[in-house]
């Protein structure tokens, strides 16, 4: 087989891989690969560098195998995988028409980056604090955080961050619900930083703190030392970059400090609760630019990986908990790890109250007001969709009623509408009057919409379990 016929292979089963992935992880994953000889029922497939190798074989193996044997028909035994160590490939053909945003700031020099690398950290100017000393919590380190199968792959990729700078994931975009451990991995890939070369300058600010020090610094006519201190660092770490949303003063400053940031290879990691096309007000060359690297979202913990995160902080903090008080505790709060802490403090707290122990009986007690279920007197209300919904995409009322066609305020329109009659039942012309006075052939539009693509975009399927989640834990 030629080397013609091997790209044609492979756009195919690009193909078909597209339409079983998400769109964030298809791209940057299979972007950079190239089936390079297929002989005697075996494929062997390039990638670009060893991380992408491992995570081919561990997570994506069967799949490409059995994607390859549809297409080819025949019994291929092995897909191997080898790197690319000579950086000879550009993104495979299927991706040209995808790439249009590289031009816009997300492509770098990988030679650059190999020589940039042996000098990647600088000694901080005098004039400036090293933050990472005074700012990151000790506690949020890789090896105490507790991975399960919701995020296995910000795991990963924040320790592939650490151990390849600039060159595995930047930006690094990680993205899931309040209390699944964002913050813990931010700050991990600082420590991760610092402890492979103690003058790392590491900067972890909110974007709160970011846009209140651009503020002041425009108010003070110090825009200068602001830039010292947000473009001068090896690693920036900003939380809670949702809050961008709007912010078009913020907006501005912020696309500039990532622009000298990445051109000077310099890492950059971003926390939200959504993923960027999400943000609603987002300007579309900061969406290209944080889509431009790896977006990882983190998902609600499950049982098994509950479990364990109860055992360590319960190791943590001295005590010790029977076996069916665990159980209880991470079946009943299974929303976040926060949610699992706090049941835990609530419990240490009844027993130095009662200087006893606690066992089942009693923690079914405790928390019998918080596990009972939404009862009749407690449904769920339009004005709680509604408000749930929009906190979420973090508009406004007056936003989502307006006749505005924009993406960022249809989307959530619609998925207030499909909420509304699934979760109160209420009719299609109600629906209407509740979302603007919309007709009812709208709502039936929006709904159908929104059921038939829920099980297809993985974005839109994780935005409506978030918000679900939300909407009954009031």
């Amino acid at each position: 087989m030629n080397k013609m016929d091997h790209d044609k292979l492979w756009e195919s089963a690009l193909g078909e891989l597209e339409m079983s992935l998400s769109k964030a992880n298809f791209t940057t994953w299979f972007k950079n690969t190239h089936l390079v000889s297929y002989n005697n029922d075996v494929v062997i497939i390039n990638v670009p560098n060893l991380f992408t190798k491992a995570w081919f074989e561990k997570k994506y193996n069967h799949t490409v195998l059995k994607v390859l044997q549809t297409i080819t028909q025949s019994r291929i035994k092995e897909v191997v995988y080898t790197i690319d160590l000579d950086n000879k490939y550009q993104p495979n053909d299927f991706f040209k028409h995808k790439t249009e945003n590289d031009e816009q700031g997300c492509d770098y020099d990988k030679t650059q980056i190999k020589t940039q690398t042996q000098t990647q950290f600088q000694t901080p100017d005098n004039n400036l604090n090293n933050l990472s000393s005074n700012t990151l919590n000790h506690k949020y380190k890789f090896e105490n955080f507790i991975v399960g199968k919701g995020s296995e792959l910000a795991h990963a990729a924040a320790m592939a961050v650490v151990k390849y700078p600039f060159s595995a994931y930047n930006p690094l975009f990680i993205y899931g619900d309040v209390g699944l451990g964002k913050t813990h991995l931010m700050q991990a890939i600082g420590h991760g930083f610092i402890q492979q070369n103690p003058s790392t300058k590491v900067v972890y600010v909110t974007l709160e703190k970011f846009m209140n020090d651009f503020i002041q610094a425009v108010r003070m006519g110090k825009t200068d030392n602001f830039n010292n201190l947000y473009r001068n660092c090896d690693l920036l770490l900003i939380d809670d970059i949702e809050f961008i949303s709007g912010k078009e003063g913020t907006q501005d400053a912020f696309f500039h400090t990532f622009n000298s940031l990445y051109q000077n290879n310099k890492q950059i990691v971003l926390t939200s609760d959504r993923p960027p096309k999400s943000i609603a007000a987002l300007e579309d060359r900061l969406v290209s630019r944080f889509e431009c690297g790896m977006v990882a979202d983190i998902s609600s913990p499950d049982f098994e990986t509950r479990l364990a995160i109860l055992d360590v902080k319960c190791k943590d903090k001295g005590i010790n908990l029977k076996q069916d008080v665990m159980h209880y505790v991470a079946s009943n709060f299974q929303n976040n790890i926060r949610e699992l802490e706090g049941a835990l403090n609530r419990i240490i707290t009844y027993e130095q109250i009662n200087n006893a122990q606690v066992d089942l009986n009693i923690v079914v007690d405790i928390f019998s007001y918080i596990t009972k279920p939404k009862s009749k007197n407690n449904p769920i209300t339009t004005k709680l969709v509604i408000n749930t919904v929009i906190n979420y995409y973090n508009i406004e009322f007056e936003q989502l009623i307006s006749n505005s066609r924009k993406k960022e305020l249809v989307m959530p329109r619609q998925i207030i509408m499909y909420l509304l009659r699934k979760e109160t039942n209420i009719s299609y012309p109600l629906i209407g009057k509740e979302v603007g006075d919309r007709d009812h052939t709208t709502v039936i539009h929006a709904f159908n919409k929104i059921n038939n693509e829920i099980n297809k975009n993985e974005r839109l399927k994780t935005d409506i379990k978030n918000i679900k989640e939300r909407l009954y834990s009031y």
